[in-house]
């Protein structure tokens, strides 16, 4: 029996942070999804209702890539008030030539978190107007927190806005954030205040009712929705969905049943038969990105499994190099 790697989250950490080569990772990634044959199965998740949770597994097959993740992640939303966080998660490594288990990653979420925040960047990095300055964040939550550093890898951020339910934790996420990353950062408190000169709006929430509405949204600005992961999630009022704004999304398929296309169709808003343009197409020149700098862009982001093959391949491979010895450059 081949030895199975037992990858702690230190270790990962210690390969994979939030940077250009984990950006580069996942929009490789969505590239893949457009252009080869990837398998990439619906997400099977369980909703634990009386505990605001759910549990998902997430998985992909990629051509070309000699190893393959299945992820079993959890979202436990209330944790955060009982001092534990809301995410937690695993990833098992097989190899696809011998079917075998290469590793288990004990991510606790922290490859999740990357590759979440690394997807984001890739939706600003083509879809965002180049001269985009302010960010704004509906959020306050760590992914909240990694969207904003994400968006500086990609984008000349100059400044940023945060809103969430509870002021008091957007303050200290400010704080946090305005020493971070060195730049002025301001809790509001209202959602129109704080997307009012936004040039890039990012929703990183378990909302379930609509928290951006039509009227807080301007020309030339560029969204990126994070948190409508299950069919009762919602974030994104669906007129700005269906009408005000031009859509992108990360996989059709799974956005018509769980991301905020989804909350479109259900209102008749939008056509569930209508071929809605995926960010591989965008990154591969199948389709264009922005059109122009008044367009309004959308991005409907709702997770997918070839994420989690590729980040966890590449931090099974980082690991091994160095466990080897092997003098590597990400």
């Amino acid at each position: 029996m081949a030895d199975i790697k037992i990858l702690t989250e230190a270790e990962l950490r210690s390969q994979i942070q939030l940077d250009l080569a984990a950006i580069e990772c996942v929009e490789q990634a969505f590239h893949a999804l457009a252009t080869k044959a990837v398998i990439m199965p619906p997400i099977m998740r369980l909703d634990i209702i009386e505990n605001n949770g759910e549990i998902d597994v997430k998985t992909a097959y990629v051509p070309g890539i000699d190893s393959l993740a299945i992820k079993i992640s959890t979202g436990f939303f209330d944790n955060p008030n009982i001092g534990l966080p809301s995410l937690d998660a695993i990833m098992v490594l097989f190899s696809t030539r011998t079917g075998m288990i290469e590793a288990l990653l004990l991510e606790n979420g922290y490859l999740t978190n990357m590759r979440t925040a690394a997807a984001g960047a890739v939706a600003a990095k083509y879809l965002a107007r180049a001269d985009s300055r302010k960010a704004a964040i509906l959020g306050s939550g760590a992914q909240a927190a990694l969207q904003l550093e994400a968006l500086t890898l990609v984008r000349d951020i100059e400044s940023a806005t945060i809103w969430a339910r509870n002021n008091e934790k957007a303050q200290k996420l400010a704080s946090v954030m305005c020493d971070r990353l060195e730049i002025p950062v301001h809790a509001c408190d209202g959602v129109a205040q704080a997307t009012r000169d936004a040039d890039i709006i990012v929703t990183a929430t378990p909302a379930t009712k609509p928290l951006l509405k039509a009227e807080h949204i301007k020309p030339g600005q560029h969204i990126t929705a994070m948190g409508s992961d299950a069919e009762h999630k919602n974030e994104i009022d669906p007129l700005i969905t269906s009408e005000k704004a031009r859509y992108f999304c990360d996989r059709l398929g799974q956005v018509q049943a769980l991301g905020e296309l989804h909350h479109a169709i259900a209102q008749n808003m939008a056509s569930p038969t209508k071929g809605y343009p995926e960010i591989g197409q965008v990154i591969s020149q199948q389709v264009p990105g922005r059109n122009n700098t008044d367009e309004i862009t959308l991005c409907d982001l709702t997770g997918t499994g070839i994420q989690d093959t590729a980040i966890a391949t590449l931090a099974f491979q980082l690991c091994q190099r160095q466990q080897s010895g092997t003098n590597f450059e990400k």
